[in-house]
């Protein structure tokens, strides 16, 4: 790959990311941080989070990543395998101009990008919902903190949150 591949997650302080296939959370906030940080790049989703979208989102170009033969969508570039997504998502960001290739979840689709990501906008919910799906555990001491900023709970934020922004740190050679 030669685009960076970053990843864009909101996580409960126990871990959860939803439950039935949604969101547990309400905040205006993050989600116009998620539309900033995903606009104009091609964006890798499992079905699930696809599905519980409901529709391709605008100026962004979706791949979803799936087992399901039969999942078809107007709009929507379709992968079965991550290598398969990967290679759709250069095709594309190099098709629009874009900077970077955006991972959007479900969990599992999280745990393929966490080896790979330059990148995690990192959303921590200050609450602890019971729920299905968790973030994948990922070795955060490869990563530095960028920035972080503390948003208390107010008007359309249900919870108070805190975004964070971490870089991968860079491999030495070895040798």
């Amino acid at each position: 790959m030669t685009l960076p591949l970053i990843l864009v997650v909101a996580v409960a302080d126990n871990g959860v990311i939803g439950r039935d296939n949604r969101l547990l959370w309400r905040l205006r906030t993050d989600l116009r941080r998620f539309k900033e940080l995903t606009w104009g790049k091609p964006m890798i989703m499992g079905r699930k989070t696809f599905q519980s979208i409901g529709k391709p989102l605008p100026g962004r170009e979706t791949i979803v990543l799936t087992r399901d033969p039969g999942f078809a969508v107007e709009g929507v570039h379709v992968a079965r395998t991550w290598d398969e997504a990967l290679a759709k998502g250069e095709e594309i960001a190099v098709r629009m101009g874009a900077d970077a290739i955006a991972v959007a979840g479900g969990a599992e689709i999280y745990a393929l990008a966490l080896p790979l990501v330059k990148r995690i906008h990192l959303t921590e919910v200050h609450t602890a919902p019971d729920g299905d799906a968790t973030f994948p555990a990922f070795d955060r001491s490869a990563f530095t903190e960028m920035r972080r900023s503390d948003h208390p709970k107010a008007g359309d934020d249900e919870h108070p949150f805190t975004f964070i922004d971490l870089e991968r740190r860079s491999r030495s050679c070895q040798g």
